[in-house]
């Protein structure tokens, strides 16, 4: 009864009935419950209006593969402006402005509003986009396209920098780059924020030689009341008691003061003594010149004065430094280490595994690859399809905890950590568990160059089950525990390979082995320490058996 009061009371608009019937249910009663917006032209089909928003902020889709609402406000100047809309498409985000290729205007709604009294012709304001889902700022590395030059859907704009890479932003419509709001080198532009603006035509672009955005809408009308102030005033002007003057406690004598004659002062500073050290002999246990002399006679050699208070005063020499400016990466590293560091009850499991057979068949495999001209397969690679072989094994630690559950993987993907000019990278080898070797090797080392270039896109980084951090090859390093990379549930840590003397098979006899270190760094939300265990055991008997790996 309620919707149909509502459409005998707003009769007059049932002439637009025919256009408002071919859109969603939710927004035809939207349409009728504001009687506060005014009714558009006659003859006007919702379906040939673009997106349209007014000073509440509503939106409607603009695009012919596509309709929505519309909304109208009292002054109509015609503007644009893009919304900063994420939509998952293939398991990766994109956000604003910037899509992958293929993503049409069905997928993303671009809101085109009526600005009040701008006097700019029609034009779209361009976001920085959210191209990660952990990315709050970007940065500007660099534009492709200047003021002026003519844009089509699919060309390249500007050069993203985002928490962990540099990624293209592409633009949605045809047009002309208008303005740049944030040149090249731009730092820390919070995501949504206006970064350039394209227009229709390009007899617009002067007009826009001066422009600078406006703030989000709806910000002037939250302003906070100003009865605040007045309640401030208030308290000001009551009446304060009458202010009763305090009396001057008397001041207690000092424990620490050291009483001295004159004379007796001026022999002590002249001979270095300090007068704590003396013990007076005058009226109320006072030093006098009597007991400066006694004390120089007994041949005692007392400490250095304390420092006056004028040179405690004196500035410390100040400490040449430089400082260097965190890039967007290094923060996100730092947060989300802090964040793991804190959340994440970590517990260590160590363990030696002996090399000896695994150096082998890498000498034996690397020959090979040689005679068929592929790169040589690294002692890394090998630990990357252990490491995934043992999470197939125990897929207890192929998992990561929520609240409510913990969801265990079905895929194999390695994390395998970079160590850049620019900070830690940590790109993942897909199906680790399936590739073989050569694969694996391949993987990582194109990977890691573009982690080297800054160079990798959100699908070379995301979506890891499991990290291995290796320390012992390139720098020596024996042993040590990794951070976890949440939400991940373990890393392994990778030291060195080292000759050790071992007994031999006879009694008596000794033998040298190469044995390497390993440490797993465990969530003991979702692996307990049994788990943890059993994983390295799967571990270590593939290192030490390779050929089980082949199976």
């Amino acid at each position: 009864m309620t919707f149909a009061s509502h459409v005998f009371r707003h009769s007059k608009q049932l002439k637009n009935a025919p256009g408002l019937l071919r859109q969603d249910h939710a927004v035809l009663v939207r349409w009728f419950t504001h009687s506060t917006r005014s009714v558009t032209s006659k003859g006007d089909d919702m379906l040939k209006h673009r997106q349209i928003s007014n000073v509440y902020g509503e939106s409607v889709c603009a695009c012919k593969s596509c309709s929505g609402s519309m909304s109208s406000a009292p002054v109509f100047t015609r503007s644009y402006r893009a919304v900063n809309s994420t939509k998952v498409q293939n398991g990766h985000a994109a956000s604003g402005m910037v899509f992958s290729r293929g993503i049409t205007c069905s997928d993303v709604q671009l809101r085109r509003s009526f600005a009040t009294n701008s006097g700019l012709p029609p034009h779209q304001e361009i976001g920085m986009p959210s191209l990660s889902p952990t990315m709050t700022e970007g940065n500007i590395a660099r534009w492709l396209k200047k003021e002026g030059d003519q844009v089509s859907p699919g060309e390249v704009l500007c050069e993203v920098e985002t928490d962990k890479a540099t990624v293209e932003m592409e633009c949605m419509e045809e047009g002309y780059l208008a303005k740049i709001i944030h040149g090249d080198g731009a730092k820390e532009i919070k995501v949504g924020e206006v970064i350039a603006i394209t227009v229709e035509d390009k007899e617009d672009i002067e007009k826009f030689k001066d422009y600078k955005p406006q703030a989000s809408d709806g910000g002037a009308q939250q302003a906070p009341p100003e009865s605040t102030p007045a309640k401030e005033e208030v308290i000001e002007k009551a009446p304060s008691p009458p202010e009763s003057k305090p009396v001057k406690p008397s001041t207690p004598p000092a424990t620490d003061r050291v009483f001295a004659s004159p004379l007796a002062r001026k022999l002590a500073e002249d001979n270095n003594v300090s007068l704590s050290s003396i013990k007076g002999t005058g009226p109320d246990g006072s030093i006098v010149k009597a007991d400066i002399e006694e004390y120089l006679a007994s041949g005692k050699k007392d400490l250095p004065a304390a420092p006056s208070k004028a040179d405690a005063k004196a500035p410390v020499s100040a400490i040449n430094y430089t400082d260097i400016p965190n890039s967007q990466i290094r923060k996100v590293t730092a947060s989300r280490l802090l964040m793991s560091k804190q959340t994440i009850p970590h517990y260590y499991l160590t363990v030696d595994t002996c090399v000896d057979k695994l150096t082998k068949l890498r000498a034996e495999l690397n020959s090979l690859q040689e005679a068929s001209g592929g790169k040589k397969i690294s002692i890394n690679d090998l630990v990357i399809k252990a490491a995934a072989l043992a999470l197939r094994k125990v897929p207890q630690c192929n998992s990561s905890w929520t609240n409510d559950y913990i969801r265990q993987f079905h895929e194999v993907h390695i994390n395998v950590a970079v160590q850049t000019d620019n900070g830690l990278f940590v790109p993942v080898v897909r199906d680790a568990d399936k590739k073989g070797l050569s694969a694996i090797s391949e993987d990582v080392k194109s990977l890691a160059q573009k982690a080297r270039e800054n160079s990798l896109k959100p699908a070379e980084y995301e979506g890891g089950t499991f990290t291995v951090s290796n320390l012992g090859g390139p720098f020596g390093i024996k042993q040590f525990c990794a951070i976890i990379n949440p939400p991940q549930a373990g890393i392994l840590a990778v030291g060195s390979a080292e000759k050790r003397v071992i007994p031999g098979s006879v009694a008596g006899e000794f033998q040298f082995a190469s044995y390497m270190s390993v440490t797993l760094s465990c969530d003991h939300r979702v692996i307990d320490g049994a788990i943890g265990a059993e994983w390295l055991k799967a571990f270590k008997g593939y290192i030490e058996n390779p050929e089980t790996m082949l199976l």
